[in-house]
């Protein structure tokens, strides 16, 4: 081979590895145009709201402005809200996250805004307050997103959307990416959900993918959380926007940290702690909690006893509504083993779902506890509140009702379980081809049998 041809070669190799090399680092740069714009929910959100954004870092100080949305093209009366940047750097690269609250709202308005800088500026952006007391509301819940988020979470959470576009928030149960400092990933998540992260407000908690070991070999949250989100501050100090609690048209919203309960003492005995004051003090008529893991798992080879032990007391004798977690890549829905499963006896407990919205794909366990189960489907609950009475629907990315169950409270404060499960389409329990190829011939009878009883369970229910 010729030098020359050689040296171009060379030269269009080092040019194809370097692009990409850089569109690993930063596919989703930082530009003076303001970006990941945000909304999450505040502490009290009949009366505040959080906004969060992200520019270059040639941007030193950016603002909001905030003004009651009407009929007319104007924002009269509209307010300026500045903020100075809170700088992130990942492997080199800088940028500037923004942040604003806004205070003293009025309930049950719609405010419009945008954020940005002199010469850089969103759209103009609308999102409605909470009411002060109650009525009846929905939102939309999203297990596990974690992986491949253009190509396909991108699908479940803009169904969710179009077929709930009145939702209060949006609930993310954890694991929203799988690699917690990839910029790459937060901007897939971002680009994913689009605009909907700036109208509907952002209720989430953080799973195991959002730490990571730091130069102490201590689980540490993401870089990216608390300049990404705007969440509320009142939980255990040190553990601020990842346990907190929400007050919402007389529901209790908690978010817990299951992670660090799992993984230390300290941070275990503090959140317990911290969740029998709130939930002692709780004078909602319904509560609802979500955590990355659930306390009963629906994945094979799971469970977390030590949560289970740690926090299942607590629900009981506070009589917690609805429990929402993820983790474990599969659905599964139910009560403890120890509950009534009829609707002719009282709850003595929650009723736990384990979801995922993303592709990544686990197999179920389809322990007595599970009700309603799904293997390799991408799913997303829609949550209705109403006086007497929650509804959760869950629907398949593709729009299918997949289940539907009500909890339903009495004067006496007690919980009865209506489950709208049968007479729904088969439970989808087939693994994906790529994940039975891992799996042993004895481990594909042993699940071939473990459906079978499963199934023989619920029909002599």
């Amino acid at each position: 081979m010729r030098p020359m041809r050689l040296l171009f070669l060379l030269l269009a190799w080092f040019s194809v590895a370097t692009n990409a090399i850089a569109q690993t680092i930063e596919e989703y740069p930082a530009t003076a145009v303001p970006d990941r714009i945000l909304l999450s929910i505040a502490e009290d959100p009949a009366t505040a709201m959080s906004v969060s954004w992200r520019m270059d870092s040639t941007v030193q100080e950016a603002y909001a402005e905030l003004a009651i949305a009407g009929p007319s093209p104007d924002a009269v009366g509209a307010l300026t809200f500045k903020s100075a940047p809170e700088p992130l750097v990942l492997q080199g690269i800088r940028s500037h996250y923004f942040g604003v609250k806004f205070r003293q709202l009025q309930p049950g308005t719609v405010y419009m805004y945008r954020v940005g800088d002199a010469k850089h500026r969103s759209e103009w952006i609308q999102f409605r307050t909470a009411e002060k007391g109650f009525k009846p509301f929905s939102f939309l819940y999203m297990g596990d997103s974690q992986n491949d988020h253009k190509t396909w979470w991108s699908r479940t959470i803009r169904q969710a959307y179009k077929q709930e576009s009145g939702a209060a928030f949006l609930m993310h149960a954890g694991d929203l990416i799988n690699r917690a400092n990839s910029d790459r990933e937060w901007g897939e998540w971002f680009y994913a959900g689009g605009w909907m992260h700036a109208m509907v407000p952002s209720f989430a908690t953080p799973g195991n993918h959002e730490f990571y070991l730091d130069d102490n070999k201590h689980e540490t949250l993401t870089k990216h959380w608390r300049p990404t989100f705007n969440l509320p501050e009142n939980g255990p100090a040190g553990l601020e926007e990842q346990v907190y609690a929400v007050d919402y048209q007389d529901v209790k919203l908690i978010s817990l940290s299951s992670e660090l309960i799992l993984e230390y003492a300290s941070d275990s005995a503090l959140q317990v702690q911290w969740l029998e004051k709130v939930l002692k003090e709780n004078k909602s008529r319904w509560t609802i909690i979500t955590m990355h893991h659930p306390i009963f798992s629906a994945g094979v080879g799971r469970d977390n006893n030590s949560l289970r032990d740690a926090l299942e007391p607590l629900f009981r004798k506070y009589k917690v509504d609805l429990v929402l977690t993820g983790h474990d890549h599969t659905y599964g829905r139910g009560v403890a083993e120890t509950s009534p499963q009829t609707k002719r006896q009282p709850l003595k407990g929650p009723v736990y779902v384990v979801s995922v919205s993303g592709p990544k794909m686990y197999r179920p366990a389809l322990t007595p506890w599970v009700q309603r189960a799904a293997a390799n489907t991408q799913l997303y609950q829609r949550v209705v509140v109403e006086k007497n009475k929650i509804r959760v629907k869950a629907y398949t990315a593709n729009g299918e009702l997949y289940d539907k169950f009500d909890i339903r409270k009495n004067r006496r404060g007690e919980n009865k379980l209506i489950d709208w499960a049968p007479g729904l389409e088969k439970e989808r329990l087939d693994l994906p081809p790529n994940y039975e190829m891992t799996m042993t011939p004895e481990e594909k009878v042993a699940y071939e049998e473990l459906k079978k009883k499963y199934f023989g369970r619920k029909q002599n229910q």
